[in-house]
């Protein structure tokens, strides 16, 4: 950061202490807002389907431990603003992690909108604002073009799959709490359900710690984001080969992952992009 010229850790600083004081002020009355959407337009259709009435309960209770986060990273971006004016350089990895927060938070809590909410998806000004900053941080740094461009593509990779992955997640605890036959699992289509919802949401948390410790230029952050990569690829595609040839859904959740698996398994593995991501962790 030192190397960063000082306009630079200006530009970052204050803004900074903006998105930090959108995430503490405005995000949490955007995501009260949004979560009263989501469960009007849920209660109406679960009553139709009452299959849908375990996404009232799992939304009631993950869209405030998102806003929670959010709410934490706010504090912490207001708190760093000083640190990266002076250009130390741990504020890089700890101000990624906490953009990190409402650049996939809002994507999560925008799905529902997809197909149950009417009008603008409010989350996704968390996301936009999230991403600016997040972005921001990682191209106004002054180094190397390899390790520059290798951070925006592998920490951008490694959000867009960790939200993936909560989605995915979220969505296999729904069906499984409404299940015909609870407790039990009548068939393969439910094991691999069963088999699938915590593998989802534990890469969740190895890939925010991988973008932490990948911003950090540490090999522990390499090894983790390769091991939830591998891991999601390894469910994901035979979930989705057994969701469309043995149950009735033609869904394709569980394949619109894949290019961003294969964006990250490209950046982690090249040669170039390894060197310049570890450097001296190599």
């Amino acid at each position: 950061m030192k190397e960063t010229l000082k306009i630079q850790r200006l530009i970052i600083a204050n803004m900074a202490i903006v998105v930090g004081l959108f995430m503490i002020v405005v995000a949490p009355f955007l995501i009260q807002t949004s979560l009263e959407r989501v469960l009007t337009a849920l209660t109406q259709v679960a009553e139709e389907n009452p299959t849908y009435g375990s996404g009232i309960l799992l939304f009631s209770y993950l869209f405030p431990l998102y806003r929670g986060l959010i709410f934490i990273a706010g504090i912490t971006l207001l708190w760093l603003a000083r640190p990266i004016y002076e250009g130390k350089e741990w504020s890089f990895p700890v101000g990624l992690l906490a953009a990190a927060f409402p650049s996939t938070g809002g994507v999560f809590m925008f799905m529902p909108y997809i197909s149950f909410v009417d009008g603008f998806p409010l989350p996704m000004i968390l996301s936009f604002v999230g991403l600016i900053f997040f972005w921001t941080f990682i191209l106004l740094r002054k180094v190397d073009k390899w390790l520059k461009w290798g951070q925006f593509m592998a920490l951008t990779f490694a959000g867009m799959l960790s939200t993936h992955a909560l989605i995915v997640g979220t969505g296999n605890l729904r069906m499984l709490l409404t299940r015909t036959g609870k407790p039990f699992y009548d068939g393969l289509g439910w094991w691999v359900l069963a088999w699938s919802q915590p593998i989802q949401w534990i890469c969740v948390i190895l890939l925010f710690i991988a973008i932490y410790q990948l911003a950090a230029r540490k090999f522990a952050g390499w090894w983790l984001a390769l091991i939830s990569v591998t891991s999601l690829a390894a469910i994901d595609i035979p979930m989705q080969i057994i969701r469309l040839t043995m149950t009735e859904s033609a869904s394709w959740d569980y394949s619109y992952g894949l290019p961003v698996i294969i964006g990250l398994f490209f950046v982690l593995l090249s040669p170039k992009f390894k060197e310049a991501l570890l450097g001296e962790s190599t």
